[in-house]
């Protein structure tokens, strides 16, 4: 798994990984039990998120206690496609 904010690989010392709600990047701190982190988050399903039975998350960058929460392998993508997603609109616009 990698940090949704920095792309940090994420690695269990020994077994598989668990990721526990106040858990943090080691390199930019943010959370890592987060909305951002989980292989069900998708921004094009309803509520962000593809598990249909999940309850609904405000913030999908902040620690919650999502019981569905699985570590994804998308880490460090969500941001980039946005600023990609940006700049290509910025290249079609332009000022």
């Amino acid at each position: 798994m990698r940090c949704w904010k920095c792309g940090t690989e994420v690695q269990a010392e020994s077994g598989p990984l668990k990721i526990l709600r106040n858990d943090s990047c080691a390199i930019c701190h943010n959370d890592l039990h987060v909305c951002k982190n989980c292989r069900f988050y998708d921004p094009q399903y309803h509520n962000e998120c593809r598990e249909t039975q999940a309850e609904w998350v405000s913030d999908k960058e902040r620690a919650n206690f999502c019981e569905y929460f699985e570590p994804g392998s998308r880490g460090g993508q969500t941001s980039r496609s946005g600023q990609d997603a940006r700049s290509a609109f910025d290249k079609l616009f332009g000022d």
